[in-house]
């Protein structure tokens, strides 16, 4: 099985941390890059071609919102998954393209591999 190219974009490094660890104790996927803007996701995504981009919400500059947006509407795109500690009934994702919406404080491997699972593409 090839593993799932994963970037993990948060401006907050504990948080990014956090998210990278969990990706790279969960078998199947890899952490191939990590950013720390919307800016930088842009760059990444085009230099190293994620199969799966974690994107935090808010950002500084470009917050994720605008960043999965750029990033879905491109050539054969990563899924997006947006990750936030606010609540989802408070933010705006609608055609965002972004695949779903995960709250920070309950992402796990569990979490991870089935939203991989329900959200990959060719399923």
């Amino acid at each position: 099985m090839v593993a799932v190219r994963v970037l993990v974009v948060d401006d907050q490094e504990p948080f990014r941390r956090a998210i990278e660890a969990v990706v790279s104790e969960t078998d199947g996927f890899v952490v191939v890059g990590a950013s720390s803007s919307g800016e930088e996701s842009l760059q990444a995504v085009a230099r190293l071609r994620p199969d799966l981009v974690l994107m935090d919400v808010r950002l500084p500059g470009m917050d994720g919102i605008e960043a999965s947006w750029r990033i879905t509407h491109d050539e054969k795109p990563p899924v997006v998954v947006l990750l936030s500690t606010l609540d989802a009934a408070d933010l705006d994702l609608s055609g965002c393209g972004a695949a779903t919406y995960l709250a920070k404080a309950a992402f796990g491997p569990e979490q991870l591999v089935a939203t991989w699972t329900a959200v990959r593409p060719g399923c």
